[in-house]
């Protein structure tokens, strides 16, 4: 990964971008990156009966601009809300889009700011809760929170937008073309591909940026569409609501759910990323206390999930619980 890296950053501008995501090296690298955790898959294991052939098949689709999405598997989970999943098959497509992040990766993290952290390496749920804790000292200038987020997120990202956007740190033609292929494969950006989460959080770096260095903004954090901001001010949260909701609108074809609240932070704390953030103290969202109490009742409990569980328990101030869960259960 590290030549991939090393080249695609210097020649990001250059205009060559497709040439190392259509490297037999690159796809080669995607492969054992889609495959990890993995390994037993019936898809794997099959797509590994010929696997070079498989390799030497999707490197000349790419080069002759051949390659097509191929059709989706669509299923519903509940966990908490209905969601619909989009799933690919492993091979090529799978393969194809570690592809293009083993190259895009690091063009797409140089446009993020600070405030935004899912699905990117070294951030993620733990470091937005360290973030909103250290915010939260401030208790002056973090007497309010505002809480927002937009309606139906991934299947409202319109392609057009997203496609000039796109353009706007892209030169390569032929990665462009690779790109708009795969985004109009299904409406919206379908929440299961690997792509998807990178293209989303993307769809969102201006808008970040504008909130930032236009609006000034001090505390703000962002997750996925999930987006709180705190200040002293109440009035200043609804004036800039309404901006939000504007640019949303007129920029990026979103819209803000009409459940958007603005309250006093120590009034009840504030719900993000599993979490409840007080001035003075962090809790675990009820929902989780809940399934780690479920899961330590079971006698067949996995000891990796506990230990999952137990560091979620660690970034807040649940050492009561922790003890009565483990004393109970052990």
């Amino acid at each position: 990964m590290a030549n991939v890296t090393l080249k695609t950053k210097a020649m990001k501008r250059a205009g060559n971008l497709y040439e190392n995501v259509c490297s037999l090296d690159n796809l080669n690298l995607a492969d054992s990156r889609a495959r990890k955790g993995k390994m037993n898959q019936p898809a794997i294991k099959k797509h590994d009966e010929n696997r070079e052939d498989n390799i030497n098949a999707l490197h000349c689709m790419l080069i002759n601009k051949s390659y097509k999405t191929s059709a989706y598997n669509v299923f519903k989970i509940k966990d908490p809300k209905e969601r619909d999943i989009y799933r690919l098959p492993y091979y090529p497509d799978r393969i194809v889009h570690h592809a293009i992040m083993n190259v895009l990766e690091n063009i797409f993290v140089s446009t993020f700011t600070a405030d935004t952290y899912s699905c990117i390496k070294g951030k993620g749920v733990h470091a937005a809760v360290e973030s909103v804790k250290r915010s939260l000292k401030n208790v002056d200038n973090t007497v309010y929170c505002m809480q927002l987020d937009a309606k139906k997120f991934y299947p409202s990202i319109d392609h057009d937008i997203l496609k000039t956007l796109l353009r706007k740190k892209i030169k390569d033609n032929d990665l462009l073309w690779l790109l708009d292929e795969i985004i109009d494969s299904a409406d919206g950006l379908p929440i299961g591909n690997y792509l998807s989460q990178y293209l989303a959080n993307f769809y969102l770096t201006y808008f970040d940026h504008w909130i930032k260095e236009q609006k000034r903004v001090k505390h703000y954090f962002r997750y996925a569409d999930d987006l709180i901001i705190l200040s002293a001010d109440k009035t200043e949260l609804h004036v800039l609501l309404s901006e939000i909701k504007e640019y949303m609108s007129n920029r990026l074809n979103l819209t803000i759910k009409d459940n958007y609240q603005i309250f006093p932070v120590r009034a009840r704390g504030i719900d993000f990323v599993g979490y409840r953030f007080f001035h003075t103290h962090t809790l675990v969202r009820k929902r989780i206390k809940r399934k780690f109490a479920r899961m330590m009742a079971n006698k067949t409990r996995n000891r990796a999930s506990v230990a999952s569980y137990l560091g979620w328990l660690t970034h807040a101030d649940c050492r009561h619980l922790t003890k009565k869960l483990l004393r109970e259960r052990f």
